[in-house]
């Protein structure tokens, strides 16, 4: 089963790059358009939203491999269209002011939440809907899929406010530019090894779990989520290390507009 499990896995990185890819792209030409563009972009999108819900609901009753690849990919349709959200600057927080110089402690951190409160929000209520749709269900891989992106975005986040040494601000949109002021480029914090670790334990524990594994959905489900829980952690190490991962995606965008903004997640 090691051939269906390195198959799955191929599947997952290629999904992650190709779903990152798709938002950025929809997101920078909606830079490149009218100031109505990005609201549409959301609107137009809502029926893949609708279709992942959908895709989560009728596969956690059925465990075989094409309800968990069902799952994995509801999973990503739903995550998408928040994480599209968000970048067109539809679902934020109340807070669309760059951070003043000089503010620092909990009245930074506080005023850093309120521009993505919304969006955290939105998240975590995603989290318990999804887990509300599979709990009763066998194939609760959609579920898994969506913590380990959740935890991921939320440690990510973190450590951008707290401090990183590799921040890359390529992608951010035209409408989140106030978000750079938020960042903090230095030494790691304690933040950043705590959400390694955390990732790690996630990555070995389904791993575990890929290796025990008794049969082929079971061998699927977890491979898909053993890569996307890598692939997680090794996000984190890339604010660390100086590797042109933005190079993915960069290829395949059109150029940013000339604004005098950069575009950059």
């Amino acid at each position: 089963m090691m051939a269906t499990a390195w198959t799955s896995a191929i599947f997952a990185v290629f999904t992650w790059w190709f779903f990152t890819g798709a938002i950025l792209l929809i997101v920078r030409r909606s830079d490149a358009g009218d100031t109505t563009g990005h609201g549409k972009s959301v609107v137009f999108t809502v029926p893949l939203l609708a279709l992942g819900i959908a895709g989560l609901i009728m596969s956690s009753t059925v465990l075989t491999v094409s309800t968990i690849y069902v799952a994995f990919l509801s999973t990503l349709l739903v995550w998408g269209w928040i994480e599209l959200a968000f970048l067109a600057g539809i679902i934020t927080g109340p807070e669309r002011r760059a951070c003043p110089a000089g503010l620092k402690g909990w009245v930074r951190f506080a005023r850093a939440f309120n521009t993505v409160a919304y969006h955290e929000l939105l998240l975590l209520g995603a989290v318990l809907i999804i887990g509300a749709i599979t709990a009763a269900g066998v194939n609760q891989f959609g579920f898994w899929a969506f913590v380990i992106l959740f935890t991921a975005r939320i440690s990510a986040k973190l450590n951008l406010f707290y401090g990183v040494p590799r921040i890359n601000t390529e992608f951010v949109p035209v409408p989140l530019q106030h978000l750079k002021s938020y960042f903090h480029q230095g030494s790691i914090t304690a933040a950043f090894p705590i959400g390694v670790t955390f990732l790690s334990v996630l990555t070995a524990y389904f791993g575990y779990n890929l290796l025990n594994a008794g049969t082929v959905p079971t061998t699927v489900g977890y491979a898909l989520l053993t890569a996307l829980a890598t692939l997680a952690a090794l996000e984190h190490w890339l604010m660390v290390i100086p590797l042109p991962d933005a190079k993915l995606w960069r290829w395949m965008l059109p150029a940013p507009t000339t604004t005098g903004k950069s575009n950059e997640l």
